[in-house]
């Protein structure tokens, strides 16, 4: 009933980074639940969750070996969790913005303005993923995805009005971090962050 999930031990990381299988598969087995409450708190969605959960172990697995310190494997599965959610809302900013811009005309972007646009999205989805959980839930759904008011809220387990409340924080701390790294006036990514806080409840 009380059963208690702790890290694996260094002993056996130090066996799997040694080749050893059992000691391996043993160490994912034991990271599983750590890396999926990392992946729950950090991600937009429970299916993104899940799959920056299967991500991290996948690369446990795989390059154990470069672990250089026994001790360090939760802050590593932490690092590598974060960055799979911050991709994965790096991609989504992404999409809306390339949806966007077909919609506003068939032009292409210089060189410079894909850049400026590549430096945007990564801007956007820093300050996004640096949202708390609830707030990041609900931009995400209901700016990025553009699913509808009463969908989001549904999914979320929260009332219509709630739900509003917290989009409406959520993009009142999303603008505010987005005006302390204010990029050059008229940057080909700037409308993207626009677009991100200012639909309509």
């Amino acid at each position: 009933m009380n059963r208690r999930h702790s890290w694996p031990d260094e002993g056996l990381i130090r066996a799997a980074q040694d080749g050893d299988v059992m000691s391996l598969t043993t160490v994912v087995l034991e990271s599983q639940p750590h890396v999926r409450k990392f992946a729950l708190s950090l991600c937009a969605s429970p299916q993104d969750a899940e799959d920056a959960a299967q991500e991290a172990l996948i690369v446990l697995y795989r390059k154990i070996g470069s672990l250089r310190a026994t001790g360090a494997l939760a802050s590593w599965m932490f690092r590598i969790v974060r960055n799979e959610c911050l991709r994965q809302v790096r991609l989504l900013v992404s999409r809306r913005g390339e949806v966007s811009a077909q919609a506003e005309g068939p032009s292409e972007p210089s060189a410079e303005e894909s850049v400026l646009h590549r430096l945007e999205v990564e801007r956007i989805a820093a300050a996004v993923g640096a949202l708390p959980r609830d707030q990041r839930q609900v931009l995400i759904m209901r700016d990025i995805q553009g699913l509808p008011g009463r969908t989001v809220a549904h999914a979320l387990g929260l009332s219509d009005t709630a739900m509003k409340s917290r989009l409406h924080r959520a993009r009142t701390s999303l603008r505010r971090s987005l005006a302390a790294t204010e990029p050059a006036p008229g940057r080909a990514g700037d409308r993207v962050g626009d677009q991100a806080v200012d639909h309509a409840g």
